[in-house]
């Protein structure tokens, strides 16, 4: 995979975590979450977040890695 499509599968993920978070404050989030509301903040405007919290997030809000990575397949993942 090329650097360019890197950049542009890495410029989406920002996208897809406020599309996780919908209507909630990056405050509540974070609380739901049992995060820092600063790395939410981050994250939402291009840092590349940590391991950590991307795991938290598939787990607690039962989102595919595959969709908030690449955007590939359903949102949620199947129970």
């Amino acid at each position: 995979m090329s650097s360019a499509a890197i950049k542009r599968i890495k410029k989406k993920l920002p996208e897809r975590l406020a599309e996780v978070r919908g209507d909630r404050s990056q405050r509540q989030f974070a609380r739901d979450l049992g995060v820092f509301q600063q790395n939410v903040n981050r994250y939402e405007n291009g840092t590349t977040p940590h391991t950590d919290f991307l795991i938290t997030l598939c787990t607690k809000e039962n989102v595919s890695l595959d969709w908030l990575l690449f955007g590939k397949g359903r949102m949620r993942r199947a129970r």
